[in-house]
């Protein structure tokens, strides 16, 4: 997991590492308290695993901000390109 969110590569790091490592459904907004393992209904992320992925999605959208990048679309084309759907459905940025 990255340690530190300063450019845009690293917020599409984050997004890669999330979607493709961790296998999630990502959302932005959402809590990674929140996150549930629908095979056990355990929780995804310990309470620290949680907060440093919270923390690194703050620093994100910050970074995003700064850059004048709009997070969901970025991180929906991430999502989009790893999951193949964007051979069926066009990118935010088309």
């Amino acid at each position: 997991m990255i340690k530190s969110i300063r450019t845009m590569q690293d917020v599409a790091v984050f997004a890669k590492t999330l979607i493709e490592e961790e296998e999630l459904n990502l959302h932005p907004d959402d809590d990674f308290l929140n996150y549930v393992n629908l095979g056990t209904g355990e929780a995804t992320y310990s309470r620290e695993e949680a907060c440093l992925r919270n923390s690194l999605m703050h620093d994100a959208f910050n970074v995003c901000k700064a850059s004048n990048i709009d997070i969901y679309s970025f991180m929906q084309e991430i999502f989009m390109k790893s999951s193949a759907l964007d051979q069926f459905i066009p990118l935010p940025t088309s």
